[in-house]
C-alpha cells in the first residue's frame, strides 16, 4: 500500500492543477464582425418587399426569407473566369498558411469558439431567416456540432495530422517507416443550404487546420447567410495573422460550381445524387479527389421491447428534425407489429401537438420550407401513396401566416398502410412526413431497411442493446445510432457519410481531417550512416547464375511457416552471399 500513496498524491495533485488552470481565463482576443446589415430590427427597409423568386438563373442569386418572401437583396452569379481568380488568390495565401504553426491553427479556432459562444443568438437568427429553420433547431444543429467539432479539433487535430510511424515488416527491419500528411492546396466545397453554418463551418474547419486554403460555393438557397457566415472566419483569421484571402465564399449557380471543381485540388460537395454524379465526371477532368454526401432516405427500427412513449418523441423529433423541411433525417419508420397500434397512436398524439409558423416568434415547433414549389412535391409524394392505399392518420397544423405571403409551410403528417412502391418510401422527401410500416421479425426489418438506394444512416431502438446493435450492423450505410437517433452529430471523433446513392468518402474524425491531406509514405535507413541499404550481391546487375535461387531462399527465410525451413534457407542465403563475395566467384560463368 506505500507503494501505492505516492502515485495516488500525484495523480490528486495533476487533477487539482488542470482545475485551477480551466479557472484561469484564456487569452483568446475577440473580434468584431460587421453585421449592420443582417440584423433585423423590425423597422421596414426600401428593398424589404414581399418577393417571388424567379425561375430561371439570372447573374443575380436572389435572396429571400422563406417564412415571409421578404427581400434580403441578391449576389452575383460569379463567371468562371471570376472563379478561377479567387482561386488563385487563395492558392497563393495557401503557400504561406501551410507554413503555420499548430499553435496559430489551434488559437484560430479559439478565436472562432469565443466569437460562435457570445453570439449565439445573432448566429441562429441569420440562419433562420435565411432558411426558415426556428430558432431552436438552428442552435441544436448549427452551433452545438460546430462547437463540438471545434473542441474536437482543438483536442486532437494536431495528434492526428503528425508523422505516424508504422511496421517496417520483416524484409525491411533496418528502416523506419511512416506516415507524413501535408496539405493538399486549395480545397473546393459546394454545400447545401439546410444548415447554411454548419455546412460552412464543417470543410473550412478542416481543409484549414490541415494547412490549406478553401473556396466554398454556398447554396443559392442561401447565400445571404453564407455571405455573412464567411466574414466570421476571415476575421477569426486577421486575428491570429493568417494571409488574406485564405478562406473564401463564392456565389452562383451551375456554371459557378463546374468553374469550381475545375480550378482546386480536391472537392467535397453536400447535395444530390444527380448533381454529384455532375461534379464526379468534372473533377475526372482533373483527376482531384472527391467526397460526396448525397441525401439519405434513413431508415428508423422500433423492436416490441422498447418504451413506447419515449421513442415516439424521439421518432417525432427524428422526422421534423431541422423544421423537417430541412433535414434529410428519418425518412422511413419500420415498427414491430405487436407495438404497431401503441406506437402510431402515441406518435399522432405528439404530431397533433406541433405547430408551424414563423420560425423567429419562438412559439412554433417548425418554420418554413426553405426551396421555392417544394411543399408540391411533397405533396405529390403523398397523393402517390394515397393512392396507392396508404392512409393520414394524424398531422400538425400550420397557423398565423403573415397576410399576403407565399405557401412555404407544410404540416406534420402520419402516413400509415405504406409500402416500397411508393414513392414516398423511394425517394428522399426532405420534409415533415412519417410514413409508417410495419414487420414481423428482425429479419424482416432489415430487409426493407436496406431495400433503398440510399444509404446514409440508420436508428435502431430495442429494449436489448446486443439485438438493436446486431439489427444495424446488418444494415448497409454509413452512421449507425443504437437507441438513439442523431448522437452521432454530436461525436465529432466519428467519421460521417454513407454508401450507394448516398455517396462516398467522409466528413469529420480522423477520416475527414485527413482526407484533406496529401498522404505521404515515407520509408528510410534507420541507422543511417552506420548500416546503408545495400543490394545483395546474387541480384547486383548483371545477375548470378543463382540469383533466383537467391530469392526462393530469401523469401522462405523471410516469410516461411516453419521455423527449421526457415533456418535451412537462412544458411542457404548465407552460404551463396559467401559465394559471391569470394574472390573465386566474382565473375560470372559463360
Amino acid at each position: 500500500m506505500a507503494f501505492w500513496w505516492p502515485l495516488i498524491l500525484i495523480a490528486f495533485a495533476y487533477v487539482i492543477c488542470k482545475f485551477l488552470l480551466m479557472l484561469i481565463p484564456s487569452n483568446v482576443p475577440s473580434i468584431d464582425v460587421d453585421a449592420s446589415d443582417v440584423i433585423d430590427d423590425g423597422h421596414p427597409k426600401e428593398n424589404s418587399f414581399i418577393y417571388i423568386p424567379s425561375r430561371r438563373q439570372t447573374d443575380k442569386v436572389q435572396c429571400y426569407e422563406p417564412a415571409t418572401m421578404k427581400y434580403l437583396g441578391y449576389f452575383p452569379a460569379l463567371k468562371p473566369d471570376e472563379v478561377k481568380e479567387r482561386v488563385a488568390q487563395v492558392r497563393k495565401s495557401q503557400v504561406v498558411w501551410a507554413k503555420s504553426s499548430f499553435k496559430q491553427r489551434r488559437q484560430f479556432l479559439r478565436v472562432l469558439l469565443k466569437y460562435i459562444i457570445e453570439h449565439q443568438e445573432l448566429i441562429c437568427e441569420v440562419s433562420s431567416r435565411d432558411t426558415g429553420k426556428t430558432m431552436v433547431d438552428a442552435s441544436m444543429g448549427e452551433i452545438m456540432t460546430t462547437c463540438e467539432k471545434i473542441t474536437w479539433l482543438l483536442s486532437e487535430g494536431e495528434k492526428w495530422l503528425k508523422p505516424e510511424h508504422r511496421s517496417c515488416g520483416r524484409s525491411m527491419l533496418h528502416k523506419t517507416a511512416k506516415v507524413e500528411f501535408h496539405p493538399l492546396g486549395v480545397v473546393g466545397a459546394i454545400v447545401s443550404w439546410n444548415y447554411p453554418f454548419h455546412n460552412l463551418f464543417n470543410p473550412v474547419l478542416a481543409a484549414v487546420f490541415s494547412g490549406n486554403g478553401i473556396v466554398v460555393k454556398v447554396s443559392e438557397h442561401a447565400s445571404w447567410s453564407g455571405c455573412f457566415y464567411v466574414r466570421i472566419l476571415q476575421s477569426a483569421l486577421a486575428a491570429v495573422g493568417a494571409p488574406e484571402n485564405l478562406v473564401e465564399v463564392i456565389t452562383g449557380f451551375a456554371e459557378t460550381g463546374e468553374a469550381l471543381v475545375s480550378s482546386v485540388d480536391k472537392m467535397i460537395f453536400v447535395g444530390s445524387p444527380g448533381v454529384g454524379k455532375m461534379i464526379m465526371r468534372k473533377a475526372a477532368d482533373t483527376l482531384i479527389p472527391v467526397t460526396l454526401e448525397l441525401g439519405g432516405k434513413d431508415p428508423f427500427i422500433v423492436c416490441e421491447d422498447v418504451d413506447v412513449p419515449h421513442v415516439a418523441q424521439v421518432a417525432v423529433r427524428a422526422a421534423l428534425q431541422s423544421s423537417g423541411q430541412n433535414c434529410a433525417g428519418a425518412e422511413r419508420f419500420y415498427v414491430h407489429k405487436d407495438v404497431y397500434s401503441a406506437f402510431v397512436a402515441a406518435v399522432v398524439k405528439i404530431v397533433k401537438s406541433v405547430t408551424a409558423g414563423p420560425p423567429q416568434s419562438g412559439k412554433y415547433d417548425m418554420g418554413a420550407i426553405c426551396m421555392q414549389d417544394h411543399s408540391e412535391r411533397l405533396q405529390s409524394l403523398i397523393n402517390d401513396a394515397l393512392d396507392k392505399g396508404a392512409e393520414i392518420v394524424g398531422g400538425g397544423s400550420v397557423r398565423n401566416i403573415s397576410e399576403g405571403a407565399v405557401d412555404q409551410y407544410f404540416p406534420p403528417t402520419v402516413i400509415v398502410n405504406v409500402n416500397h412502391q411508393m414513392r414516398l418510401m423511394q425517394e428522399e422527401a426532405f420534409g415533415p412526413i412519417m410514413p409508417i410500416m410495419k414487420f414481423s421479425s428482425d429479419e424482416e426489418a432489415i430487409r426493407l431497411a436496406n431495400d433503398s438506394k440510399y444509404g446514409l444512416g440508420c436508428a435502431v431502438f430495442s429494449g436489448s442493446q446486443r439485438r438493436a446493435r446486431f439489427i444495424a450492423s446488418q444494415l448497409h450505410c454509413g452512421v449507425a445510432a443504437i437507441n438513439d437517433f442523431a448522437s452521432n452529430y454530436m461525436c465529432q471523433s466519428l467519421p460521417f457519410g454513407g454508401v450507394k446513392d448516398s455517396g462516398f468518402g467522409r466528413f469529420a474524425g480522423v477520416e475527414g481531417l485527413r482526407a484533406c491531406c496529401l498522404v505521404k509514405s515515407v520509408v528510410e535507413d534507420r541507422w543511417w550512416p552506420l548500416i546503408k541499404t545495400k543490394i545483395p550481391k546474387p541480384i547486383q546487375y548483371p545477375v548470378a547464375e543463382n540469383a533466383f535461387e537467391f530469392q526462393q531462399s530469401l523469401v522462405e527465410a523471410l516469410y516461411g511457416f516453419n521455423v527449421w525451413d526457415q533456418l535451412r534457407a537462412l544458411v542457404n542465403v548465407l552460404k551463396m552471399l559467401t559465394e559471391q563475395n569470394s574472390p573465386v566467384n566474382t565473375k560470372r560463368s559463360d
